[in-house]
């Protein structure tokens, strides 16, 4: 029988190890890979053979998700399970539309993950119920209850990065984009938000707990 092979991105070494051992304890012959940013992830995705990914959403430089759209362009076929800190109510969906095989929100992984990588390996997603409750009222275009949920991936990213400080500068060298293309999200964003400022990008966020 071919070994189970899993690459575990995380920037946070003990989240890594922590998932390596409850993998190993349902899996004990897997052979686990590690990446710690999202580059290091699409360079083994692209090197090697993996038959699932399990990823983190927020990493240093781009993040989970803009990694989880160059994997699917990549490999289409290849299962990701995104893992976050945050609640899933606020980002299950998103993924789940990016692509994703599931979410697992990081405070109930122990629980979750081996129903999880079993449900994927199977060509199926992970969908706890509370998430297929919120993607069936997304069915209804008109159903959108947050303005965050009208800004595409990439404005989600810079939205996110604009609420917890950064400057367009600093967006623009960890996203890889121009000072002017980053601008030119800013104003999108604060257009679909109908936000003016910053500041306000932040408090939405705080009370969102998007960040």
């Amino acid at each position: 029988m071919a070994l189970l092979r899993i690459l575990i991105a995380d920037d946070h070494a003990i989240v890594r190890r922590g998932l390596r051992q409850l993998i190993l304890e349902i899996y004990p012959n897997a052979v686990i890979g590690e990446a710690g940013d999202a580059e290091a992830l699409i360079g083994s995705v692209i090197r090697d053979e993996w038959e699932l990914v399990i990823c983190d959403i927020n990493m240093p430089g781009r993040s989970g998700l803009d990694a989880l759209a160059q994997l699917k362009q990549t490999k289409p076929g290849l299962p990701v399970l995104i893992m976050s800190m945050y609640p899933e109510d606020q980002y299950a969906v998103r993924v789940l539309k990016s692509g994703a095989s599931g979410y697992l929100a990081k405070d109930t992984i122990h629980d979750d993950i081996g129903k999880a990588v079993e449900l994927v390996l199977q060509g199926k997603k992970f969908i706890t119920p509370s998430v297929a409750e919120k993607l069936a009222e997304a069915v209804d275009a008109l159903s959108v209850q947050h303005v965050h949920q009208l800004l595409s991936d990439r404005e989600f990213d810079v939205f996110k990065l604009l609420a917890a400080g950064h400057t367009i500068t600093d967006i623009a060298e960890q996203l890889s984009l121009g000072t002017t293309t980053v601008s030119t999200y800013r104003a999108r964003i604060m257009e679909k938000m109908n936000m003016r400022s910053n500041a306000d990008l932040t408090r939405y966020a705080i009370e969102m707990k998007l960040i």
